[in-house]
């Protein structure tokens, strides 16, 4: 349509959402596939197109973001005679927003280049808010072909773009950072039940934090929020509340643990943080231990 290039995206969650809406502009003809409807619905009201399959998605577009929540959702894209691999045309360029291990998208993208596709990591940070507002970090794992491939798609939610290396040094750079952002989450809340059990607000330690730079905003609004909701909650709404939250954390420490593994690097303060970060998302009593299968 006048022009404009075919681009889609997959996968219309609470971050891909707004980067799939992003693409509609004046130069993308923008296509979107999600498993539930209402989130397509969304999209299109916004100006996109609805692809029926993901093999109609590949036959159309040169460039595909694959935005899901793991790995094996990201390997339901790739593989099969209905996926990516199946049905693009050489030459394609995927992009994978989602966290998963190094080894893992290595293996897409060596799979992907076999088939004459380009295939490389794109993780992101900044949440829903910051992708709502076009403003999100990407870390991007590829060649320099590659880096210039994605940018003008990119640069549609991102304010800044940083080129890590080749293929995998996204993904790796995404997981140094998520194991700093759950560690300074945990920090502050440790820092917040003494505070409190001292007579002192967590408004006086964001005080006192912000002006050294101990303390960002990203934590301070996770502990603050979380502190908020937990008094007024039972444990089974603050699972419902925030229990997706901690399984994605959990995931996301476990590829950082996993890749660590694979480097024959030994990180023991993510170990630990990985071990209770599910409480520190729930709120739960840390001075009592977790429940068998609990972090």
């Amino acid at each position: 349509m006048g022009g404009k290039t075919n681009v889609g995206f997959i996968g219309l969650g609470d971050i891909g959402s707004h980067m799939g809406r992003h693409l509609v502009c004046e130069a993308f003809e923008a296509h979107v596939f999600d498993l539930v409807p209402a989130a397509v619905e969304a999209a299109v009201e916004a100006g996109a197109v609805a692809s029926p399959s993901i093999a109609d998605m590949a036959g159309n577009c040169s460039y595909i973001g694959v935005c899901v929540n793991n790995a094996p959702q990201v390997e339901s894209v790739l593989y099969g005679d209905g996926g990516l691999f199946a049905n693009a045309a050489p030459g394609t360029c995927i992009a994978v927003h989602s966290t998963v291990t190094q080894a893992q998208l290595l293996r897409w993208a060596g799979d992907a280049a076999q088939r004459d596709l380009r295939l490389l990591d794109a993780p992101m940070t900044g949440g829903a808010a910051r992708s709502q507002e076009g403003t999100l970090c990407y870390m991007v794992g590829g060649s320099e072909e590659d880096l210039a491939a994605v940018t003008p798609m990119l640069q549609t939610s991102a304010e800044k773009i940083v080129h890590a290396g080749p293929v995998g040094a996204g993904i790796a750079l995404k997981l140094c950072n998520n194991f700093m952002q759950y560690t300074e989450f945990t920090i502050l809340a440790e820092a917040a039940r003494l505070a409190q059990a001292c007579g002192l607000s967590l408004d006086v330690i964001k005080a006192v934090g912000e002006s050294n730079g101990v303390v960002n905003p990203q934590s301070y609004q996770f502990v603050s929020g979380r502190n908020a909701l937990a008094p007024s909650c039972s444990d089974e709404q603050m699972e419902e509340f925030m229990g997706w939250a901690a399984k994605l954390a959990v995931k996301d420490l476990d590829a950082c643990l996993e890749t660590a593994a694979e480097k024959g690097v030994v990180l023991p303060t993510a170990e630990h943080i990985r071990a209770r970060i599910e409480n520190v998302f729930l709120a739960r009593d840390e001075s009592r231990p977790a429940a068998a299968g609990q972090g």
